[in-house]
């Protein structure tokens, strides 16, 4: 590494209002070097990330990239600099093809003319340079997989020739599989001496990829130094500012009878059929890569996707007809892995939010009385520890983890008796991890069921009383989580085998 750093910011400051959103920020990174950047929601990571890119201007403090002065007037300046950001939710044109996005707003011409031939050559040159060439530059971007849409926001900033690539919780879409051939992507990065900023709160990942990291809490540098040179426990006690008991907290609780049986299940969108039973007080977690079908079956049981064969059975009463106004009167509760489009409407506030999903408590006469829905709405910011100024604040300004909060406490509020959970904990930071997982433990101490799926494996194996694993829509198998091991659950995701014979393919419930 040379001895000029890369990039350095030095005594960033940054207020919205009153809010001192950043407070003397100091960070370096140097060439060929990848620098987590870790800290709770509302540390100040994406204001540091937007001011980094030209799309917020710092109120004082330096900015040097290579010893030069840094000062963006806007993102198009700062990827003109060299710097290229890679947003969690990317940022591609889904009906445009891979090789249209990657040179959009960069496009190469000879007197006035594309030069097509010269641009799909480079684009399969990155391909083949990243290990991808699997992804076709014809193909419509909105017909890839998260993984490969990421690559093709990767091979955009290296055509810009970006010296600094910033990367905003790259795995929080990705499948273990995934995540692992995106490292291998960043280490090739690194060794041609990009500077890479990781911004993630999967501390394990962070651990693993990272060779320093930075630690920013309430808007200040609490931490910084050598990865190797930390614990993963302390750096969640400088994220969270104290020691943290248990990121997986436990609370007694037994499974007991059959609350809900799948027999045979298949929607229009699943691959196979599949028979599961689901008993009251249970976490059951659900592991597979993305696609493997375990968001299709959950849409399925909860009427979102049409059912074309099988049997749901809740509470011992068959369900004829699955529809989601019939799934909520029935006791079911679905919280989706996308909360920005599905999950909340995030123009509406937080307390209708909250309610929607049971207004009758609230309505006489078909009038809706507002005192009392915010009174509600008040009482669950309270009872779930949400982070809000008032129930009338818009959901869009909110944290993830304030936001994920919302809809499980819509679920609660709804009274469901079986929560199906839908990636709960994606982007989210630690401590509003744990508080999710304290909640959902709470939930088997009361006897209500819960089905978990994640692409998370340790948080499965942390709090799940069994695991299922899936396999390009088929059931592969379930057991207690005592039995399993990362390992063997990822085994079986990519192989759709639990070990080397064939002895898997058993009916989920005869672990019981």
């Amino acid at each position: 590494m040379s001895e000029t750093p890369l990039l350095s910011l030095k005594k960033i400051c940054k207020s919205f209002g009153p809010n001192l959103i950043l407070d003397r920020v100091d960070f370096e990174l140097r060439s060929g070097e990848v620098r987590a950047l870790i800290g709770e929601n509302g540390a100040g990571k994406s204001t540091l990330i937007k001011i980094l890119s030209g799309a917020y201007h710092p109120d004082s403090g330096q900015m040097f990239i290579s010893g030069f002065p840094y000062r963006p007037t806007g993102p198009l300046d700062g990827r003109r600099q060299g710097i290229a950001v890679i947003y969690q939710e990317l940022n591609l044109a889904p009906h445009l093809t891979v090789e249209e996005n990657i040179y959009l707003g960069q496009e190469e011409s000879r007197f006035g003319f594309m030069e097509k031939k010269k641009k799909r050559l480079k684009v399969r040159e990155l391909l083949e340079f990243l290990h991808h060439p699997e992804i076709q530059p014809g193909s419509l971007v909105k017909n890839l997989p998260v993984g490969a849409r990421q690559v093709v926001e990767i091979i955009r900033a290296l055509i810009s020739q970006a010296k600094i690539l910033v990367m905003d919780e790259p795995t929080s879409s990705l499948s273990q599989e995934d995540t692992k051939r995106l490292f291998e992507v960043i280490h090739k990065v690194k060794a041609e001496g990009v500077g890479v900023i990781y911004v993630s709160h999967f501390l394990e990942e962070v651990k693993e990829i990272a060779d320093s990291f930075t630690v920013l809490r309430d808007g200040q540098v609490v931490g910084s130094g050598e990865m190797a040179g930390v614990s993963l426990e302390e750096l969640i006690e400088m994220m969270i500012g104290k020691k943290l008991s248990e990121l997986y907290p436990h609370f007694p609780h037994r499974p007991g009878e059959v609350v809900m049986s799948c027999q045979q299940v298949q929607g229009k969108k699943m691959t196979g059929a599949i028979s599961l039973e689901l008993r009251e007080g249970e976490i059951l977690g659900v592991a597979g890569l993305i696609g493997s079908g375990r968001t299709e079956f959950l849409r399925t049981i909860f009427g979102l996707d049409r059912l074309k064969e099988g049997l749901v059975i809740i509470s011992g009463s068959l369900v004829s007809r699955l529809q989601p106004g019939t799934a909520i009167n029935r006791g079911l509760g679905f919280l989706s892995e996308d909360r920005q489009t599905e999950g909340l409407a995030a123009r509406m506030s937080l307390a209708d939010n909250l309610t929607l999903g049971y207004l009758k408590p609230y309505v006489k006469n078909g009038l809706l009385n507002n005192q009392r829905q915010k009174q509600a709405a008040s009482d669950w910011i309270n009872r779930l520890k949400i982070k809000a100024q008032s129930p009338e604040q818009k959901i869009w300004t909110l944290s993830g983890g304030n936001q994920q909060k919302v809809a499980l406490a819509r679920l609660l509020h709804q009274q469901a008796k079986v929560f199906l959970l839908d990636e709960p904990t994606r982007g989210i930071d630690v401590q509003s991890k744990t508080q999710i997982y304290e909640l959902i433990g709470r939930l088997a101490a009361d006897n209500r069921a819960v089905i978990f799926v994640s692409s998370y494996f340790p948080e499965l194996l942390g709090i799940g009383d069994r695991i299922a694993v899936f396999h390009r829509g088929q059931l592969v198998e379930i057991k207690p989580a005592a039995d399993w091991t990362e390992a063997s659950l990822m085994r079986a995701a990519i192989t759709g085998k639990e070990n080397n014979s064939e002895k898997n393919k058993k009916v989920i419930g005869a672990n019981l």
